[in-house]
């Protein structure tokens, strides 16, 4: 467990070098979905602080299980809204908001228990069906939206690209999230953070940090391949 965090982290300060950023404004998330409290607890111990799951149920067990650690939970899969009073309760960044209808939802469960509910916009950008998110043209429409609302705080953006098993051609879907961010911020919306791009996985990671990306989501290079 050691040696695989090492070497993505290694494989994360090169990227972010060679694309003449600090290593340091790029983050790990380990992405723990289906992988037991005790692997968990391993990689935490190894110097992993973020952790990223998918799934309400097994997220809610997994955090239990580890609440002596201090470390954030970060929700990245796609979020019903009847699983909001959920979420607001065990993440501290929620990945995957797709809609308004979703977003009112979160601010209305995290106003109940007093809480300002940290998120990042989910956008499709390569309009996939089989995929959730806002598409491009949309996305401003949805940020302005939700950015009134006053129990949740919106940071960034994040997108799931087409899957190629060349890196190169998805940096396209990047490159898109980071002039959308770029575009929302130069907008300066009041109560509008655009601080974090979530894109990049285990297999175009160094495209992602290339193109911009401050949270990065890894899991089968960490935890090997899920059963």
């Amino acid at each position: 467990m050691k040696a695989q965090i090492e070497a993505i982290r290694r494989r994360i300060e090169k990227a972010a070098a060679d694309a003449g950023r600090e290593p340091t404004s790029v983050r790990l998330v380990a992405v723990s979905k289906t992988v037991p409290a005790d692997r968990v607890r391993a990689a935490i111990q190894n110097g992993i602080t973020l952790l990223g799951e998918n799934y309400i149920q097994e997220a809610r067990e997994k955090i239990e299980a580890l609440r002596e650690f201090p470390v954030a939970w970060h929700f990245i899969g796609h979020l019903q809204s009847n699983k909001a009073k959920y979420a607001v309760r065990l993440f501290d960044l929620i990945h995957s908001v797709d809609s308004i209808k979703l977003a009112r939802e979160l601010d209305r469960q995290a106003c109940k228990i007093g809480k300002i509910q940290d998120i990042l916009i989910q956008v499709n950008t390569g309009k996939e069906a089989s995929k959730s998110g806002v598409y491009v043209e949309e996305a401003l429409t949805l940020v302005r939206e939700a950015g009134q609302m006053n129990n949740i705080a919106i940071k960034g953006l994040m997108t799931l690209p087409p899957y190629f098993n060349a890196p190169d051609r998805v940096r396209p879907y990047f490159q898109a999230l980071r002039e959308l961010r770029d575009r929302i911020a130069s907008g300066c919306l009041p109560g509008i953070a655009m601080d974090e791009l979530s894109m990049g996985m285990t297999g175009d990671f160094e495209a992602a940090i290339q193109e911009g990306a401050t949270l990065v989501r890894i899991g089968t290079a960490l935890f090997g391949e899920r059963a």
